[in-house]
């Protein structure tokens, strides 16, 4: 590992002397390989130990793009030891690429949604807090970011909307659902009680110790409540409900335009994966619209 370590730095010191990289590319290939060596410990770099580290990389949930560059820096490292006599072989020279994950946004189907964010027990004040939750984060596809800064201020709950600041601060008026307003206003006094406690009075979602709750936690009820319900903990996140309100309303008829403003993207070309819709609302749909289906 010793050796393997110096050969890190004289690699690195190459890649700036005769590629001239740039600072921040040199650090993100320094993280890269001490991430490596770290994974490595004791062992002696071979195909094996290499097939474990990208399957730890992908068991930590990294995106296809961060893994293929994490084995650029050691693919890079291993050629370069090789061709400096330090090494006789490439044990990476067997290594397969990572394989593209899906790129689509996977969302619930409507039952199981709303089994979802109905399935908070509502004679428990955490149970009302995670279906107001639950509720607006399906009624207004808001990231988790957006729903935990949300304060009391950015609601109107007369007029069933919300202001919600996203990537960049920047701020959209968004339309809240009657389901969700409801579960608020249940919420509220148990929040009202519980802020008491803590020093984030703003805040419209709340711990038990009355601080904000944060996006961690998020994560962990989601999942939670999603075990309770069948569906599988590890195929879901808070990230989940927002494609799902996308989805639902995109098969349900709303135009790109007006999801895309809901859900602040910057560009409609993000928001059109959302019209890659199921093959049954895509028959409906034939045989309702098109004047050759009947």
């Amino acid at each position: 590992m010793a050796d393997l370590a110096a050969g890190v730095e004289e690699y690195l010191f190459a890649l700036t002397v005769e590629r001239g990289l740039a600072a921040n590319t040199l650090a993100a290939y320094r993280r890269d390989l001490n991430q490596y060596l770290e994974f490595l410990a004791r062992r002696t770099p071979e195909t094996a130990d290499l097939d474990r580290f990208v399957d730890h990389l992908d068991r930590r949930g990294l995106a296809p793009a961060s893994v293929a560059r994490k084995l650029a820096a050691v693919r890079g490292l291993h050629r370069f030891l090789v061709h400096e006599g330090h090494e006789t072989q490439d044990p990476t020279r067997l290594l397969e690429h990572p394989r593209p994950r899906d790129p689509f946004p996977k969302a619930l189907t409507i039952d199981q949604t709303v089994a979802l964010v109905e399935a908070p027990d509502l004679a428990t004040r955490a149970g009302r807090r995670d279906r107001a939750l639950l509720e607006f984060l399906y009624a207004s596809g808001a990231r988790v970011s957006e729903a935990v800064d949300l304060n009391l201020g950015d609601l109107d709950l007369e007029e069933r909307t919300a202001f919600l600041t996203g990537k960049g601060d920047k701020q959209r008026l968004i339309p809240v659902g009657s389901k969700a307003v409801e579960a608020i206003f249940n919420w509220l006094p148990d929040r009202l009680e519980i802020s008491r406690r803590g020093r984030d009075a703003d805040a419209v979602f709340l711990n038990l110790r009355g601080g904000r709750l944060s996006r961690q936690s998020v994560f962990r009820l989601v999942r939670h409540h999603a075990g309770r319900v069948g569906i599988a903990p590890a195929t879901i996140s808070p990230h989940t409900l927002r494609h799902s309100a996308a989805t639902h309303m995109v098969e349900g008829g709303a135009d790109l335009r007006s999801v895309q403003v809901m859900l602040g993207h910057a560009r409609i070309s993000t928001t059109q994966v959302y019209t890659r819709v199921s093959p049954q609302h895509l028959v409906e749909v034939f045989f309702l619209s098109h004047p050759r289906s009947r």
